[in-house]
């Protein structure tokens, strides 16, 4: 196996050197386009030989599970293709309508892909069927157990290939693909133990097989539909991704916090960073405008994302400000570690103090935004019944 991956390593980068200039640019949209072109033609070239070879075996042998996974390989050659129109299209420049691109629609080929594949399960798990409440005699070809060992030498090269692409530029439609290509294998194996059991005892369980085979494509269309859906509704993005923009922009010396970072994603290389940058109060105006003007610059080189900064303005002078911050901070987190504060502002008066400042609550806290506000008053006022709480409260999940 270790000996298979290094050789599939190695043809993979022959294939990436071979036909794809820029290879490690992959946020470059006409990048992306060429690595899944080239994911696309394998997959096509790969999928109508194993289908021809399959289904000459189904016809030599009679059997209902070659010929079922004969066309499954045929509908994973017509995912190939959903999937290079897919690349192609999502690698078209902006416009009117579209002002952020169209990266998503290499989210929805993968769920037309997905779709397809589930709906093969369901004609294959049908004939499959028929196949048990009425058996036929199958022949045993040495040449059709040949055929199929080789499927799976294949799809399992097949697997590694388009899994090492996807993992390379972030694409959900090649790690399904990828994932298409493993159940394949497990699905093929199962054909070939039906074989052997037929040979050797038998025991005709072909249209079993066939279940189990139209099973393990249900399950493949299933999951590869949950993973982009999740994709197209929106998801978190990776924590390292978050953590490297927070530390990017904290890296200038005018910038002392970092808050309501959401990151919006229209398609693998196309994202719309926003966030609220903590400066200094007293620092010139026109000296930290040119400063936030210089991060938004350098995110957008640094992570191909446009980027929005909100300025918030803080006192780093104001000694009382601060030992009040230091204490709302440490008794926030007495009531839950989860729990932070930003944007804090003191206002001081004759008969009471306002503390006034934003709570950020991770998602699906399991205190209302209303009891969070109780609690943190009733410990204020705890500690000093003359001051007095004004919250608001920002929940920390990003899209």
């Amino acid at each position: 196996m270790k000996r298979m991956k290094q050789e599939e390593n190695d043809m993979t980068d022959f294939l990436v050197k071979l036909f794809i200039k820029n290879r490690n640019d992959i946020h470059d949209p006409q990048v992306r386009k060429k690595y899944g072109s080239l994911g696309g033609i394998v997959g096509i070239i790969c999928n109508i030989i194993l289908f021809t070879l399959k289904f000459l075996a189904g016809v030599l042998t009679s059997s209902i599970s070659i010929t079922a996974d004969a066309f499954n390989n045929l509908s994973d050659a017509g995912s190939s293709i959903i999937t290079l129109v897919g690349f192609k299209m999502a690698s078209m420049p902006s416009d009117d309508e579209h002002p952020f691109g169209h990266g998503r629609i290499e989210y929805v080929s993968g769920l037309i892909v997905s779709l397809i594949i589930m709906l093969m399960g369901v004609e294959l798990f049908k004939s499959s069927v028929e196949k048990i409440i009425s058996p036929e005699t199958i022949t045993f070809q040495w040449l059709s157990l040949g055929i199929l060992i080789f499927s799976i030498l294949l799809k399992l090269w097949m697997a590694l290939f388009n899994r090492r692409l996807g993992k390379k530029i972030n694409s959900v439609a090649m790690q399904a693909t990828a994932a298409d290509s493993l159940s394949d294998v497990i699905a093929t194996t199962a054909v070939v133990i039906g074989i052997l059991v037929f040979y050797f005892f038998h025991l005709n369980i072909d249209g079993w097989i066939g279940v189990v085979v139209a099973l393990f494509i249900l399950y493949t269309g299933f999951t590869t539909a949950r993973d982009t859906m999740n994709s197209l509704l929106g998801q978190a993005p990776d924590a390292e991704f978050v953590k490297a923009v927070e530390e990017k922009v904290l890296s200038y010396p005018d910038v002392v916090g970092v808050h309501d970072l959401i990151i919006h994603n229209y398609g693998p290389g196309r994202c719309l960073i926003s966030l609220h940058a903590e400066v200094p109060c007293d620092i010139d105006i026109l000296s930290i405008h040119d400063a936030i003007d210089n991060i938004e610059r350098d995110l957008n080189q640094t992570f191909q994302c446009e980027t929005v900064i909100h300025m918030d303005p803080i006192s780093l002078n104001d000694k009382e400000a601060n030992r009040m911050y230091d204490f709302l901070k440490a008794l926030v987190a007495e009531l839950d570690p989860v729990l932070s504060i930003h944007d804090f502002r003191m206002v001081a008066g004759p008969t009471h103090t306002n503390l006034i400042f934003d709570v950020v609550v991770p998602h699906k806290y399991h205190l209302s935004d209303e009891e969070v506000r109780e609690k943190i008053n009733q410990l204020v006022k705890e500690k000093n019944t003359s001051y007095e709480t004004v919250m608001n409260i920002d929940h920390s999940y990003t899209v």
